[in-house]
C-alpha cells in the first residue's frame, strides 16, 4: 500500500483502444491471462464513502474502513438531469453489436396492454405484468418507457430484477440512477430516507422476488409507480401491495403469420401458412417461438438459394459455408417447437463456439468485445448478432443471455460436453482482463454475472486468481452484492487450494463488507478468522489492519447497535422482601423429614429472592468469541439494570400432607415405651422376694424350681433350655454366685455386654439336693435387670441363674 498512497488514480483509457490486445488468431484466451506480463504497473485505489465509515479499496494489501471525518460527506447529492438521465438509461441498455443493424422485430396485438399500462401508470399505480418466457414482455416495456418519458419529475428508470431476491441492490441501483453520487454508498437509514423523495416510474424486467420484499421495495419508495414484468412461476405479491394485474398471452394466427412474413421479409406460401397455423397451436402463440421458425425459414431459403439478400453478405464477416443441392423441406412441428439444435448446425462455427461458453457459463454470454480472445477468430464479436437475429438470445439488462428454453436444448445436444475446459479459459481471461487498469470498475460490474458463473465453473486455482482480481473491482463499482458473491466463492476456493495467505484476504475483505452494511455479528467472525490466518503468516501489517476494523466493531457494538447482550445478574434482594413463592415452597419440600418439628421460619427469610437479568451491551445472541467473553466478565462502561416488570406469582402449591404420618409414628413409639415400663414394672412385683439371715446370701424366688442336668456332665450348656421366667437372678453381691465372679473392676474400664447367656464355671457343679430355701430376712431384695440390651418387646422376660453350691451348704 505505500507505493500506491498518494498518487493519483489512474486516467483510464478512451473506449476506441481495445481491451483485450489480440492480433491474431492464434492468441486464445490461454495466452491472454499473463498478469506478470501484461498486467498494471501501478495498483487502482479507489476511496469511497460507505455511511459513516470511509472505505479504501485497495488491490495489493487489502481494503481499510475508517471513521468518515467530520465535514466529509453525509449531505445529500443532487439529482441528475434530463441529459444524464438520457444517458443513463442508454448505458443501462444492452450495447450496440458490430455490423449491420437487425430489424427489431414489430410489437403486434399489444396496443390494448400498452395503452392500460400507460394509463394506469399515469396515474401513479404500480402494475405486475405476467407473462410466460417468450411472451414479448420486455418489448412491451420498451413501447411504454417511450410513453411515459415525461410522466414523472425523475424520468423513466429501467431497471433488472435478475438474480435478486431481496430489495436492498434494486433502492441502491435506483438510488445510482436518479442521484450524482459516484463514490457513495450510503447505508440503509440514509438510502430510506433518499429513496423516499424519488418521483419516477421504475420499469423493473424479469422480477425474481414477492411478497414481503416486494412489500417492502413498494414500502420504500411511496412515490414511484412500479411496471414489474414476471413469469407465472414467480412468487405472487401480497394483497397489501395492492398491484394491478395484467396478463400477456399468445398471438393469434393472423398475427403469427405476419410476424412470420415480417421475419423473412415475403410472403408465406399456403404450405408454410399451414405450417405457421400448426406451430401456432403447439406453441400457443408465443412471440419468441415465431421469431426462431423466421430464422429457421431464412436458412431454409439460403439453403435452397432462394433467398435475394445472399449476395448482398460481407465477405470475412463469416466463413463459407456448403450450400446443399438437395431441395430443403420445411421442419417438422417438433423441430420448430424446439428449433436450438437445428438453429445452432446452421450458423457460424464462431457462433457454435460462442454457444458453447454460453452453456458452460449457465447461459450468460460474455460481451462481445471478449469473444475474439475467447473463441479464438478476430471477427467473432459478429457472432452475437447472428445468435440474436436467430431468438438464441434475449437482453437482460446490460447484456445477454440465451433465451427460454434454449440451454436445455443445446444441452441435450452436446453443447456442454466441454463446459469445464470452457469456463476454466474464460476464468483466466476474466482474471487477466478485471485486473488490467483500463478496464474501469463500471465496466466490470456490468460483466459481473458471466464472472460468477465462471468463477462457480472454473477449478480451485484459476477461481482464487479471479476472485482476487475482480473483487476489488466491484467493491469499487459500488455493486456491493455481487462483491460479496465473489468474496465468498474466492474464500471456498482459497480453503481447498490450500491458499492461506489468499483465504486470510477473503474474510477480512468479508469483515469489512459486513461493518460497512452493519452486521457487526458477521464482521467479528470475519475479521477473527482473518486475523488469525495472518498471525500464523506473521503478517504483521495485515494484523494491525484487521485489529483496527475489530476495533471499529468494538466500538459499534458500545454505541449500542443491535447486537447480542450479555448477562449480568442484580444484587439480591434483602431478606424481608418478598420473593417467589415457587422457589420457596420447593426448598421447603426439599428439607428432610426430621425437620419439619422444628419452628417454622418464613420462606423469604430461608431463600434469597431470585436475580432478575439485565442486558450490559445489546446482544441478539450467546457470545462465541474470546472478546464477547471478555467483554461479559468485564464490562468498561455497565449500565443501570432497568425496572423490570414484576413476574406473575404461580399457582400455589399444595403442601405434602406428612402431619398424620408423623403423629401415627410418635404414637407408636409411646406404646412401644409404655408397654416396656409396664413390662418391667410387673416382673419387679411378682412374687415375695426375701434375703437371707446373715444378708448376704442370694435373692431368689419363693417357689423355686430346680434345673434337670444330664449325668455325667458337668454345669450347664448355652443349649438347655431357658430357665423359668419367674425366678429372679441371684445378687450379685454374693460372693460365692458366679455374678461375683464376673462383676467388673472399678478400676478397670467397662467392657461390652454380652448377648450370649452367661454359665458357670465348669468346676461348679449344681447341688442335688436343689436350691438353698428362702431367707427369714423380710427385707425385700430388688431384681437385677440382664444387662445385656434387648429390643423392647410387649412381653419382658428376666433370666435367672441357679445357685452356686457354697449357698446350698
Amino acid at each position: 500500500m505505500d507505493r500506491t498512497q498518494g498518487q493519483p488514480e489512474p486516467v483510464e483509457q478512451p473506449a476506441t483502444a481495445p481491451v483485450p490486445p489480440v492480433t491474431a488468431p492464434a492468441a486464445t484466451a490461454s495466452a491472454a491471462p499473463a498478469p506478470a506480463a501484461t498486467g498494471p504497473a501501478v495498483a487502482r485505489v479507489v476511496t469511497l464513502t460507505a455511511g459513516d465509515f470511509t472505505l479504501t479499496v485497495n488491490p495489493v494489501d487489502g481494503s481499510e474502513i475508517e471513521p468518515r471525518r467530520p465535514g466529509t460527506g453525509g449531505s445529500a447529492p443532487a439529482k441528475r438531469d434530463a441529459a444524464d438521465r438520457a444517458a443513463r438509461d442508454a448505458a443501462s441498455r444492452p450495447p450496440l453489436l458490430p455490423g449491420p443493424a437487425a430489424p427489431a422485430p414489430p410489437l403486434l396485438a399489444r396496443e390494448e396492454e400498452r395503452e392500460r399500462l400507460v394509463r394506469l401508470l399515469g396515474r401513479g399505480r404500480s402494475v405486475r405484468l405476467t407473462g410466460p418466457a417468450g411472451s414479448g414482455r420486455s418489448a412491451l416495456l420498451d413501447a411504454v418507457a417511450a410513453d411515459c418519458g415525461r410522466l414523472a419529475p425523475d424520468g423513466v428508470v429501467r431497471l433488472s430484477g435478475y438474480g435478486h431476491q431481496q430489495p436492498g441492490e434494486l433502492l441502491h441501483a435506483l438510488y445510482a440512477a436518479v442521484y450524482e453520487a459516484s463514490q457513495e454508498r450510503p447505508e440503509r437509514t440514509q438510502l430510506l430516507a433518499r429513496v423516499r423523495d424519488i418521483g419516477a416510474i421504475v420499469l423493473l424486467d424479469d422480477l425474481e422476488m414477492g411478497g414481503a420484499p416486494l412489500d417492502e421495495l413498494l414500502r420504500a419508495t411511496p412515490e414511484c409507480a412500479y411496471l414489474l414484468a414476471a413469469t407465472p412461476d414467480t412468487r405472487a405479491p401480497s394483497d397489501d401491495s395492492h398491484l394491478e394485474e395484467v396478463f400477456l398471452g399468445g398471438l393469434g394466427r393472423a398475427d403469427c403469420v405476419q410476424l412470420l412474413e415480417a421475419g423473412i421479409g415475403r410472403a408465406l406460401t399456403e404450405e408454410e401458412t399451414a405450417w405457421a397455423g400448426d406451430l401456432r397451436f403447439a406453441s400457443e402463440g408465443l412471440p419468441l417461438r415465431f421469431v426462431q421458425a423466421a430464422a429457421l425459414l431464412r436458412q431454409r431459403d439460403e439453403r435452397n438459394l432462394s433467398s435475394a439478400g445472399d449476395e448482398d453478405e460481407e465477405p470475412g464477416v463469416f466463413e463459407e459455408r456448403p450450400r446443399d443441392a438437395a431441395f430443403v423441406a420445411l421442419p417438422t412441428l417438433a423441430e420448430g417447437a424446439a428449433p436450438a439444435e437445428l438453429l445452432a448446425s446452421r450458423v457460424s462455427e464462431s457462433a457454435r463456439a460462442a454457444l458453447r461458453i454460453a452453456c458452460a457459463l449457465g447461459g450468460e454470454l460474455p460481451h462481445h468485445a471478449h469473444l475474439p480472445a475467447l473463441v479464438g477468430d478476430t471477427h467473432a464479436d459478429a457472432a452475437v448478432a447472428e445468435l440474436l437475429g436467430c431468438g438464441l438470445l434475449t437482453p437482460v439488462g446490460t447484456r445477454y443471455r440465451l433465451a427460454a428454453g434454449v440451454a436445455r436444448q443445446l444441452e441435450e445436444a452436446g453443447y456442454a460436453d466441454t463446459a469445464a475446459e470452457e469456463a476454466r479459459t474464460a476464468a483466466r481471461h476474466y482474471a487477466w482482463w478485471t485486473g488490467h487498469a483500463s478496464v474501469t470498475p463500471e465496466r466490470v460490474a456490468a460483466e459481473a454475472d458471466a464472472v460468477l458463473a465462471a468463477l462457480a465453473g472454473a477449478d480451485v486455482v484459476a477461481a482464487v486468481l479471479l476472485a482476487r482480481t475482480a473483487a476489488p473491482a466491484l467493491a469499487a463499482s459500488r455493486h456491493w452484492e455481487a462483491w460479496e458473491r465473489v468474496l465468498r466463492s474466492g474464500a471456498e476456493a482459497a480453503r481447498k487450494a490450500g491458499e492461506v495467505a489468499e483465504q486470510a484476504y477473503f474474510h477480512h475483505e468479508l469483515g469489512v463488507l459486513a461493518l460497512c452494511e452493519g452486521r457487526l455479528d458477521r464482521a467479528r467472525a470475519e475479521l477473527e478468522a482473518s486475523i488469525g490466518l495472518k498471525g500464523a503468516l506473521a503478517d504483521k501489517r495485515g494484523t494491525v489492519a484487521g485489529r483496527r476494523a475489530l476495533a471499529l466493531v468494538a466500538d459499534r457494538e458500545k454505541a449500542g447497535v443491535e447486537v447480542s447482550p450479555p448477562l449480568r445478574l442484580e444484587a439480591p434482594a434483602p431478606a424481608g422482601a418478598t420473593g417467589a413463592p415457587g422457589a420457596a415452597e420447593a426448598v421447603t419440600a426439599a428439607l428432610p423429614v426430621a425437620a419439619s418439628t422444628a419452628p417454622q421460619v418464613p420462606a423469604a427469610a430461608a431463600v434469597a429472592a431470585v436475580a432478575p437479568v439485565v442486558p450490559v451491551i445489546g446482544r441478539s445472541e450467546a457470545p462465541t468469541t474470546l472478546t464477547e467473553v471478555f467483554e461479559e466478565a468485564f464490562p468498561l462502561t455497565p449500565k443501570p439494570a432497568p425496572m423490570m416488570a414484576p413476574l406473575p406469582a404461580p399457582a400455589p402449591r399444595k403442601q405434602p400432607r406428612r402431619k398424620p404420618v408423623l403423629l401415627a409414628a410418635a404414637g407408636a413409639l409411646t406404646v412401644v415405651a409404655l408397654g416396656t415400663v409396664m413390662a418391667l414394672a410387673m416382673t419387679g412385683s411378682d412374687g415375695d422376694p426375701q434375703t437371707p439371715a446373715g444378708g448376704d446370701g442370694p435373692a431368689v424366688s419363693s417357689t423355686p424350681k430346680p434345673r434337670a442336668t444330664v449325668p455325667g456332665v458337668a454345669g450347664t450348656s448355652g443349649n438347655d433350655p431357658a430357665p423359668n421366667p419367674g425366678t429372679p437372678a441371684p445378687e450379685a453381691s454374693d460372693p460365692g454366685s458366679p455374678e461375683s465372679a464376673l462383676t467388673p473392676d472399678p478400676n478397670q474400664p467397662p467392657r461390652p455386654p454380652s448377648r450370649k447367656p452367661v454359665s458357670p464355671p465348669p468346676s461348679q457343679k449344681p447341688s442335688p439336693t436343689g436350691p438353698k430355701p428362702p431367707s427369714p430376712d423380710p427385707s425385700p431384695s430388688t431384681p437385677t435387670a440382664d444387662p445385656t440390651p434387648t429390643a423392647p418387646t410387649a412381653t419382658p422376660t428376666a433370666t435367672a441363674t441357679p445357685a452356686s453350691p457354697s449357698a446350698t451348704a
